[in-house]
């Protein structure tokens, strides 16, 4: 089974947020910054990212992928799992690509919310 590596929760409030999840987990995150934070945790990361305007075609811009809430799982050769399944057949999926964290796909799964599936 492929590992869960990343919770990502979008919000116009970061500093809100974190101070929510700080007292949830009992510990502060691995990283801060007024637009985003970290928390990690065995493996899972937690990432709390500031809201940009909603882009409800989920077009790719200013370099990144659609800015929703979402969750990841981890694959060896994202290539491969893209081009074997049915990952791409989403009216919204997002093809492969390189970003700053590294390869990422973007689905979407039958009711509608947004999956990453991350190269490790």
């Amino acid at each position: 089974m492929r590992p869960l590596v990343e919770l990502a929760l979008f919000t116009h409030e970061v500093s809100s947020l974190v101070a929510f999840y700080e007292e949830l987990l009992g510990g502060a995150p691995a990283f801060q910054s007024e637009q985003m934070a970290m928390f990690q945790l065995d493996g899972l990361h937690i990432l709390i990212h500031h809201k940009s305007p909603a882009r409800p075609d989920y077009e790719v811009g200013e370099g990144g992928p659609p800015d929703e809430d979402h969750f990841a799982i981890a694959v060896k050769n994202l290539d491969s799992v893209w081009a074997e399944g049915s990952l791409g057949e989403a009216a919204a999926a997002i093809a492969p690509s390189t970003y700053p964290w590294g390869r990422s796909a973007y689905t979407r799964d039958p009711d509608g919310r947004l999956v990453e599936v991350q190269e490790k």
